[in-house]
């Protein structure tokens, strides 16, 4: 049996309460730049997440196709982030990966605690709600479900949820898709640094090592949404990342200085580059900060797909072919393992500051 000591957000946003409790709110410095998340995302001014049609990327016409995959290779240099639109997983699938992911939350608290997972023993996979990792203790306003998605062999079938009963099989045909579509970005990525196109997908581990998790966001209404945010600020350590959400708005991005707040683009995945290319890029491609907020109106619910290299099998670091005497390595080489305590490590050394 598995015991958890954290209390799941969902019950406490379904309690009635009308002030959320202490741990939740966040520093006064993020504070000044959070608003009503849908007003935000109304804002038509300023900048804009860049939209990629991928319906081109691999047209027989040269002019075409290198117009599409120059578009991707903009996009990943300014922006980090991006909508892609004709990505080739059919909007009935991804209807019935979200209606799955959305089934399981819909269950009762205590049919979800059977799926539990246990950080401090490190079982990670599973049903949970974050613990404090910083030395001020805060906490984020959302439950999760995470588990391995990809490859095959290497998932943990028992801790899938078992209800709905479609949930293994769609999530699964999900993960295969989602797996040939992380090939066609790496191998464009990968021409636009000048390298072969099979380049940056052998350097993250290829079909046999590239780890693809997935955590399913679970952001109840907060009563006070000004006050908590559901992801604090980070960048993402993975290669890509690939998002679905519920066309609820609450993705920002830190952008030119500014928080800008994503627009929910219909049929739509959203993809961030990870730390682990913009590394291996040497900084061309950029992994940039991001946060969610939540609101007092609509339960939100992303299922966000992280593509990892493994922990200690391959080194992170600049690809020699991209670094010059005028643009050295930006950055030492680590593996993925010491890129993860690296950035918890200055965390921790941070938090203190920021109380």
């Amino acid at each position: 049996m598995v015991t958890t000591m954290a209390t799941r957000v969902e019950s406490l946003s379904s309690s009635g309460i009308n002030s959320i409790p202490k741990e939740y709110v966040r520093p006064q410095e993020e504070l000044t730049s959070i608003g009503n998340v849908f007003e935000e995302e109304k804002k038509e001014e300023g900048p804009q997440v860049p939209t990629i049609d991928l319906k081109e990327v691999d047209s027989e016409d040269i002019v075409v196709r290198e117009k599409c995959r120059a578009d991707l290779v903009k996009a990943a240099k300014e922006w980090g982030v991006m909508h892609l639109v004709n990505h080739g997983i059919s909007d009935d699938l991804i209807d019935r990966v979200k209606k799955a992911g959305q089934a399981f939350f819909d269950l009762p608290i205590e049919e979800k605690e059977r799926y539990a997972n246990d950080q401090v023993s490190g079982k990670i996979q599973g049903y949970g709600s974050k613990l404090a990792n910083n030395a001020s203790g805060q906490l984020e306003w959302e439950d999760y479900f995470f588990h391995l998605i990809f490859p095959e062999e290497k998932r943990d079938l028992s801790i899938w949820p078992k209800t709905p009963n479609d949930y293994i099989e769609v999530t699964s045909e999900y993960a295969r898709q989602l797996r040939g579509l992380a090939t066609k970005i790496l191998s464009v990525l990968s021409i636009g640094l000048g390298l072969e196109e099979g380049r940056l997908e052998k350097e993250v581990g290829g079909l046999e090592e590239l780890l693809l998790q997935m955590k399913i966001n679970y952001y109840p209404k907060c009563p006070q949404p000004d006050l908590a945010l559901g992801v604090e600020a980070h960048t993402d350590i993975s290669a890509l990342t690939f998002i679905l959400h519920n066309m609820v708005p609450g993705l920002q991005l830190f952008y030119q200085g500014k928080w800008v707040t994503a627009k929910c683009v219909p049929n739509s995945i959203i993809m961030h580059i990870g730390d682990t290319i913009e590394i291996l890029s040497n900084g061309k491609y950029k992994s940039i900060l991001h946060r969610g907020l939540v609101n007092k109106e609509k339960v939100r619910i992303s299922w966000a797909v992280f593509c990892e290299p493994p922990r200690e099998k391959i080194i992170l670091k600049p690809l020699p072919e991209i670094v010059t005497e005028t643009e050295p390595a930006q950055y030492p080489p680590r593996t993925f393992a010491q890129h993860i305590e690296h950035k918890l490590f200055r965390k921790s050394q941070e938090a203190p500051l920021s109380k």
